[in-house]
Parts: C-alpha cells; structure tokens; sequence
C-alpha cells in the first residue's frame, strides 16, 4: 500500500469528497478514486459512502483513519528525520491502552534516554484502540493494557497492577456529591459503580485521566486516581483521601512482539517499568 494512497485517503476525509480532494492535492478526481479503490482492495472494505450529503466515511473508514494517520506520520518521521540521526540509535513504537498511563509513559521514555540512550518514539493515539490488535499488526512496537492479552501474535508481561485511590477536594463542599468517571474498562466500572450511585448530585464522564484530575482541583469533587499521579497534591492538601473507600487495583500487561531479534530491547523496557513501579 503506497503512501500516497493514505495521505489521498486522510484528504478525502479531511475535504469531505473527491473532487475537493482533488483539487487540494493537484491531481485528477481519477488518480483520486484509484488511490482509494487500491486502498479498498488492500483491507477487503469500503472507505466512503457516497450521497446526495456528500462523501462520508464508512464505520471500517472512521476506524481505519487513525491507522492511516500513524502510517502516514512513520514514514514522514523516518524519510526525513531519521536520515539525520546518529545511525547506532534505535526507534521504539510504544502506546498505553488507557490515559492513566500516559505519564508513565513519559517516564519510560526518559528512563530509556538515561539508561540505554535509545531514540523512543511514543505514539499518541485513540485510547479506544485495541492497543495488543496493535501491536500485533505493528502499528506499535510495544504497549501498556489493562486486559490480558489474547492474540497468539503478540507476548506480554504481567507487572505490578496500578492502584488507584479515591480521593476528593476537601475545599469544594458545594460539590461533595460529584463524582468523575474515568470510565477505564469493565473492572474499573465493576468497582465504582456504588461510589457514582453515591454521587446523587452529578457524575462526570471523563476519558483523560491528567483532564479529570484537573477538573477535581479547579471544580471539586471526588474521583479514582492512580497513587502516583496524585501523591504531590496529597502531600499539599489539595486532595485528601475518602475515608474508608477501597482501593482498586487495575491489572497492567506490556505487550510486545515475539521477535528473538528484539528480545532484549523489550527486556530493557521490562526493566525500565519495574524500576519505575518500583519506585
């Protein structure tokens, strides 16, 4: 599938029909309608439906579109920028399932720097992706998911599980009640469900674990949180624990291909997020 063809597909998104496409791209409507019909016969799915509303995406198209767009930045990123680093340097994909674990990947990365000097490319991406499918289709190198994997494709370690505390702003009693939901997969709900039946007054559905930490410390309101995302505004009050509530300890898997080849840099990062867990 030549690169082209995706960045046709991501401009007939982005533009809304062909013809725009078209236009935008200084090539003929035919030349367009060949990129994608390639594309089609590639993946065995239709991209776009056609009507009198105009060209639309297909479900397959809207699930495929954030695929494309790494595709598209990969090759962007390796034509022209990897040309000009030092060649002993190596390029890591790594993704997280969920949002709680988006700093911990930022850690990771430095964590790498310091102690291998390796060039760690993370990926930001849709949360809803199935990141081990992932991983699997190298579309990542390496992941962080909540759920043990299943596909035969693809190995993964278990490490410690992220515990997760409830916590509230004790400065907003106006808003005691309201409870933000992370909405982290079927165990985090399993765990919660009683906490938000308590929150008669409002329940706030959040995707971003950094946004919902945000939004108790500015609006008020209580929420689970990873410990270590908020242990410094425990330490400064600004957060207090809820007396008594459980704690909930959400499973953590790296996934990872199974290249002999590679084994050893997926042990450095292995390594890398023990020490971090550790700490």
């Amino acid at each position: 599938m030549q690169i082209k063809a995706l960045e046709t597909f991501l401009c007939v998104a982005d533009t809304g029909g062909f013809h725009a496409a078209a236009r935008k791209m200084n090539v003929t409507q035919t030349a367009v309608s060949a990129r994608i019909r390639a594309i089609e016969q590639a993946v065995g799915q239709t991209l776009f439906t056609r009507g009198a509303g105009g060209t639309a995406l297909t479900d397959f198209g809207r699930q495929f579109r954030p695929y494309a767009e790494q595709m598209v930045a990969l090759w962007a990123f390796s034509s022209r920028e990897l040309p000009g680093q030092q060649p002993n340097r190596v390029s890591i994909r790594l993704g997280a399932q969920l949002s709680i674990w988006d700093p911990l990947l930022v850690d990771l990365a430095i964590s790498l720097e310091e102690n291998f000097g390796k060039l760690l490319l993370t990926l930001n991406y849709d949360h809803d992706l199935n990141v081990a499918e992932a991983v699997a289709s190298h579309v990542l190198d390496a992941a962080l998911t909540h759920e043990r994997p299943r596909d035969r494709q693809t190995l993964h370690e278990e490490l410690p599980p992220e515990r997760l505390i409830l916590v509230e702003n004790p400065q907003s009693e106006a808003t005691e009640a309201l409870f933000v939901n992370l909405e982290l997969g079927e165990r985090y709900q399993d765990h919660v469900r009683n906490v938000a039946r308590q929150a008669s007054g409002q329940t706030i559905f959040l995707g971003n674990c950094m946004m919902a930490l945000r939004y108790v410390l500015r609006r008020g309101g209580r929420g689970y949180f990873p410990d270590y995302v908020v242990s410094q505004h425990l330490q400064s009050g600004e957060l207090v624990r809820v007396p008594e509530a459980e704690d909930l300890l959400l499973p953590l898997y790296l996934v990872f291909h199974p290249d002999p080849a590679r084994r050893a840099q997926f042990d450095e990062i292995l390594s890398c997020l023990r020490d971090l867990r550790a700490a």
